[in-house]
């Protein structure tokens, strides 16, 4: 089952480094639940919406990380079905109960680095308890404007090294 994982540049590199991938939280894909609120769409507009939630993901993972570079992370893998369970409270969402071995990951989505002032105020805002709900959502709306670029899975020890 295709899988997109949130993370951050730290979270990826330990990642490679343990060539596993352990997530932090949620996992998202084309559940039954994310088919049913976008009744029109094909696979591939399913899959998009499926990698933007996690993109939203990843921007939680950055507000809990003040080191992380301020890069939005979406590693899409190939779960083994048998080890996901779809995630009732949240549409799209899905915890795997193993982690899944580079051998199965597929490629990755990451904001380049003319992004970083939307995701900077994401995050901000994200970590700001006093920030109203309609200022963290126009700032989650601006970071998700931002087109996430597609990496090979061979490039991801460049991409985590620089």
């Amino acid at each position: 089952m295709r899988t997109y994982l949130p993370a951050t540049i730290p979270l990826l590199r330990e990642w490679l480094t343990s060539g596993s991938a352990r997530p932090a939280g949620c996992g998202y894909a084309v559940t039954p639940a994310l088919r049913e609120w976008y009744r029109e769409g094909d696979i591939d507009e399913l899959e998009h919406a499926a990698s933007l939630l996690a993109a939203v993901a990843s921007l939680d993972l950055l507000a809990a990380d003040p080191s992380a570079p301020l890069r939005r992370v979406v590693l899409a893998v190939d779960a083994d079905g048998a080890h996901v369970m779809p995630d009732a409270d949240e549409r799209g969402a899905l915890r795997l109960r193993a982690s899944v071995p580079f051998d199965r990951w597929a490629s990755a989505l990451v904001d380049e680095a003319d992004a970083e002032p939307a995701v900077s105020s994401a995050v901000t805002l994200l970590r700001d308890p006093s920030a109203s709900a309609a200022e963290v959502d126009f700032a989650l709306g601006e970071a998700e404007a931002a087109d996430l670029s597609w990496y090979a899975v061979q490039e991801l020890r460049f991409l985590v090294e620089s």
